[in-house]
C-alpha cells in the first residue's frame, strides 16, 4: 500500500512550480472559442427564427438589458417601453419586432456609455408558465459599459501656436448618460484655458440634449496687440430634425476684458479696451452629407448661425445681430485606365457673414462694434497664403476686424503615390480668395438706424468690387479621425494695401476647413 504523504509532497512540489504559461493560454483560448461558439449558436438562431418566422404575428413581452450595473432603469425604460406589445395596438411581425428593437438599440449605441457590439438575442419565454402566449417573445440585450472615467493629457502644435492640455471626462455620472467634461490647457498664445461642460439626453433621447457650461481664458492676440480675457458660461439644447439638420440654440453670457496692450498699440485697439459684457442667444444649423468630414470626396455641408445679443431684456453693452452662412461641397473624379474610385476628388467652400450694430436695450441709436465682435480672416485654417487675421481693415500694424466678409476656395486632392486612395494622406493644390470689409460713415441723413442700414446693404455691395485676395498653392494633407492637419507652399496672388500675405510653408491644424 503506497504512502499517502508520499504523494502530498509530490502535490506540494508541483505547487512550488507554478503555473505553466502555456497551459495558461491554451485554457483561455479554450474559453474563448466556447463564447464565440455560443455566440455564432446564439446569431444562427435570430436569423433561423427571423428567417424563417419573419411574417408571423409577434409579441414583445420583455426586454432586458444585461450587463449595465451603473445604468438607471428608469432611464432604459424610456428607450424600450414604448416598443413593448403591452403598448401597441395591434401584434408586429417578427420582422418588425427586430427592427424595432435595433432602432432603440441604435439609441443606446448613440448615447456614448456602451462599447461596440450590442448583442441581441431572442428567445422564446417557457410555454409552461400561463400568463405567455404562443406568439410572445423574449429580448435580451448584451452590453459593456465603456469607462466612467477618461482621463487624457498631451499636446498640441499649430497654426502659431503650441499647447499642453489635460482632459478628464466623467461618463454616466447619475446613470442616464449624463456627461461631465473638465479641460484645462496652458500655451504659447491662449496663455491658459478652462472650461467644464455638463450635458445630458433629454427622455432618454440621443437626438435631444441639455448642456450647461462655464469657461475662463486669456488670449494673447499678437496681430491685434493685445490680450483678451474671457470669464462667462452657456446653457444650449441641441436636437435632430427629421430632416438631418442639426440644431442648437444657445445662451451666452460672457464677460470680455481687452487688456495687455502693447505699446505700440493702434487707437482702435486702444479705444476698445476695456472691459464689456455680451449677452445673446444663437441658433445654428448643420446639416452634413460629407463621406468624410475631414477628408471628404463627395457629399455637401451646410451651416448657418444667426446670434443676437443687447437687445431688448438681453442687455449686456454690445448689441448686435450676426449671421453667417457656410456651404461645402465635393465630387469625386475618375481617371480613365483607374477601375472604381480614383481617390481623385475636388472641393470647393463658401463661407460669408454680416454684422449689423442695434440699440443697447431700451435705446435708440446703435453703437458701433467691437473688436471683440467683427469678424477676422485669414489663416491657414480659411484663406491660406495669409497670415492669422491678416486679410481685411488694419490700423498701422493692428488687424481690427470687419463688419461683412465672404471666402472661397477650390481643393483639388490626389493620393500619394505608392499609398494609395485608401489612407487618409493627400496631396493638395488649391486657390482660395475673400474680402473683409468694415462699415464707414454714412453721408446719407436719417435716423442711426437708417444709415446702418444703409451702410451694411452698401457695404455687402462692395464685396464685388473688384478682385478678392487671392493666394494659391499646393501642399499635403493627412486627416486625422479629430482633426484635419495641412503643410501648403502658399503664394499670394492679390494683396491689399495693409493686408498681410505670408509667401512659403504654412502648417494648419483645423476640424472645418475652407
Amino acid at each position: 500500500m503506497a504512502d499517502p504523504i508520499d504523494g502530498g509532497e509530490d502535490i506540494f512540489e508541483k505547487l512550488r512550480k507554478g503555473v505553466d504559461p502555456k497551459l495558461e493560454e491554451e485554457k483561455i483560448r479554450i474559453a474563448n472559442e466556447r463564447e464565440q461558439a455560443q455566440y455564432a449558436k446564439y446569431q444562427r438562431r435570430t436569423n433561423e427564427l427571423i428567417e424563417t418566422n419573419s411574417s408571423l404575428p409577434t409579441t414583445i413581452s420583455s426586454i432586458r438589458v444585461l450587463n449595465a450595473p451603473h445604468t438607471r432603469r428608469g432611464f432604459l425604460d424610456r428607450v424600450f417601453k414604448p416598443i413593448l406589445s403591452t403598448y401597441q395596438e395591434r401584434p408586429y411581425t417578427l420582422a418588425e419586432a427586430i427592427r424595432e428593437v435595433a432602432i432603440a438599440a441604435d439609441k443606446l449605441h448613440r448615447l456614448d456609455i456602451f462599447q461596440d457590439p450590442i448583442s441581441l438575442y431572442v428567445n422564446r419565454p417557457d410555454q409552461a408558465d400561463s400568463s405567455t402566449t404562443p406568439t410572445d417573445i423574449d429580448v435580451y440585450l448584451s452590453v459593456r459599459e465603456k469607462s466612467r472615467l477618461l482621463l487624457k493629457t498631451g499636446t498640441n502644435a499649430g497654426n502659431g501656436e503650441g499647447d499642453a492640455f489635460a482632459n478628464v471626462l466623467l461618463r454616466n455620472v447619475f446613470g442616464g448618460a449624463e456627461c461631465l467634461n473638465v479641460n484645462a490647457s496652458i500655451g504659447t498664445r491662449t496663455r491658459s484655458a478652462y472650461q467644464t461642460a455638463f450635458n445630458t439626453p433629454i427622455l432618454s433621447n440621443p437626438d435631444f440634449q441639455w448642456e450647461i457650461g462655464g469657461l475662463a481664458s486669456s488670449t494673447q492676440k499678437i496681430w491685434s496687440s493685445h490680450e483678451e480675457a474671457l470669464r462667462g458660461g452657456w446653457t444650449k439644447i441641441r436636437w435632430l430634425a427629421p430632416g438631418g439638420g442639426r440644431h442648437e440654440l444657445v445662451y451666452n453670457g460672457v464677460w470680455r476684458q481687452i487688456t495687455g496692450l502693447s505699446s505700440n498699440a493702434s487707437p482702435t485697439i486702444r479705444n476698445d479696451a476695456g472691459d464689456s459684457v455680451k449677452s445673446s442667444i444663437m441658433h445654428t444649423w448643420v446639416k452634413d452629407r460629407r463621406d468624410n468630414p475631414m477628408l471628404p470626396t463627395r457629399g455637401y455641408f451646410n451651416k448657418t448661425s444667426l446670434e443676437l445679443a443687447g437687445w431688448g431684456p438681453l442687455k449686456g453693452d454690445v448689441a448686435f445681430g450676426k449671421a453667417e452662412v457656410e456651404g461645402q461641397g465635393a465630387i469625386p473624379i475618375p481617371v480613365p485606365g483607374i477601375k472604381g474610385e480614383s481617390g481623385v476628388s475636388l472641393s470647393t467652400g463658401l463661407r460669408a457673414g454680416v454684422l449689423y450694430s442695434l440699440p443697447l436695450g431700451l435705446e435708440t441709436e446703435p453703437k458701433s462694434s467691437r473688436i471683440n465682435d467683427r469678424f477676422s480672416l485669414g489663416g491657414p485654417t480659411d484663406v491660406r497664403g495669409f497670415r492669422l487675421s491678416g486679410l481685411g481693415p488694419h490700423d498701422g500694424g493692428d488687424a481690427v476686424g470687419g463688419d461683412v466678409y465672404a471666402a472661397g476656395s477650390a481643393n483639388l486632392l490626389l493620393p500619394l503615390p505608392r499609398v494609395g486612395r485608401d489612407k487618409p494622406f493627400r496631396l493638395q493644390a488649391f486657390v482660395n480668395g475673400g474680402r473683409l470689409l468694415a462699415l464707414k460713415k454714412s453721408q446719407k441723413d436719417g435716423t442711426e438706424s437708417e444709415k446702418v442700414r444703409d451702410l451694411v446693404s452698401s457695404t455687402v455691395a462692395d464685396l464685388g468690387d473688384g478682385l478678392p485676395s487671392m493666394a494659391a498653392g499646393f501642399g499635403l494633407v493627412y486627416a486625422h479621425p479629430v482633426a484635419r492637419f495641412e503643410l501648403n507652399f502658399s503664394l499670394p496672388l492679390v494683396l491689399r494695401k495693409g493686408e498681410d500675405g505670408r509667401k512659403g510653408l504654412q502648417f494648419g491644424i483645423g476640424i472645418n476647413m475652407l
